[in-house]
């Protein structure tokens, strides 16, 4: 089964070389930066690279993940979600394709918490929202998730059957409720997580993005049921 890789980007002209580089030969048939509208040489550094790049203006994590989607060939079979920022092992791909690819699961989901991830890597923060999110899905979809992880792989005729909506930060908790709703096989496996290798997190790394991003998620959760 070809594997896609889709790495969104906003501006990751620091480390989109390393991370492109840092890629295992032969993994991805496919490998899809997705710009999400950045203004420095991201895209230029990308195709310098050997990745495709699809161009999102409109600023939105699902919104460029979507536009990436837009552009997959018609033979990719296994789409993975990889960070642009190196907080991420590429080389432990093997541990969400490897189930699918052995037909015992439709969705793999690389969890953080599981993986224990190196000191300073979540902020508190991003801990509480974690599992505040992960507690909410128990109560209401009566599942047990330990991570909302952007590390992650899906077949892609179960993401077509998701048919995903969401521009914003909830496409994660999204992707994950839907495929509650539709039954999807889903599992969890420890991954390894570190801090970002450059540049600046345009999310955790800031309160009040982290805040509107968690509204965000937690909105997401109820507008789903």
């Amino acid at each position: 089964m070809h594997a896609a890789l889709i790495i969104p980007a906003l501006n990751e002209e620091e480390c989109i070389a390393e991370t492109l580089d840092g890629l295992p030969a032969g993994m991805f048939r496919y490998v899809i930066v997705a710009d999400n509208g950045s203004t420095d040489r991201t895209a230029e550094l990308a195709r310098a690279h050997g990745a495709l790049v699809s161009f999102e203006p409109e600023r939105g994590y699902g919104a460029t993940c979507l536009a990436a989607l837009a552009m997959l060939p018609a033979d990719a079979e296994i789409v993975v979600f990889l960070q642009a920022d190196g907080s991420e092992d590429a080389a432990e791909a093997p541990r969400l394709l490897d189930p699918i690819r052995r037909n015992e699961a439709d969705l793999v989901l690389g969890s953080r918490p599981l993986g224990q991830p190196e000191p300073g890597a979540l902020l508190p923060h991003q801990r509480f929202g974690n599992w505040l999110a992960c507690t909410l899905i128990r109560l209401v979809y009566r599942h047990t998730y330990t991570d909302l992880g952007p590390f992650r792989a899906i077949r892609r005729s179960s993401l077509e059957t998701l048919a995903m909506r969401d521009r914003n930060y909830g496409w994660t908790i999204e992707m994950q409720i839907r495929a509650l709703q539709y039954g999807l096989r889903v599992l969890e496996v420890p991954v390894s997580y570190g801090p970002r290798r450059a540049g600046q997190n345009k999310v955790s790394g800031h309160l009040r993005s982290s805040l509107a991003a968690g509204w965000i998620i937690l909105a997401k959760v109820f507008s789903l049921r």
